[in-house]
């Protein structure tokens, strides 16, 4: 089943996105990410969404995040 994840990491500021945005988007990259000046976003099965949303969390959070925001919606 298809599926799609978006994440948000912060703090976030325009220019300077910080180690922790850098982890989150290095743990996507496996994924494919499609970076976005304000979020990043990968697609593939419910199951690899899946795991890349816990690896983006986990790496951001290690790096010092206070907030990650995973919005996964799931395609019938």
């Amino acid at each position: 089943m298809p599926a799609r994840a978006e994440f948000t990491v912060e703090p976030f500021e325009e220019g300077n996105p910080g180690p922790h945005v850098q982890a989150a988007i290095d743990a996507l990259s496996p994924y494919g990410p499609d970076i976005g000046p304000f979020g990043t976003a990968i697609e593939g099965s419910v199951e690899i969404v899946f795991h890349a949303a816990v690896d983006c969390v986990r790496a951001a959070m290690d790096a010092g995040a206070s907030r990650v925001s995973v919005n996964m919606t799931v395609t019938p």
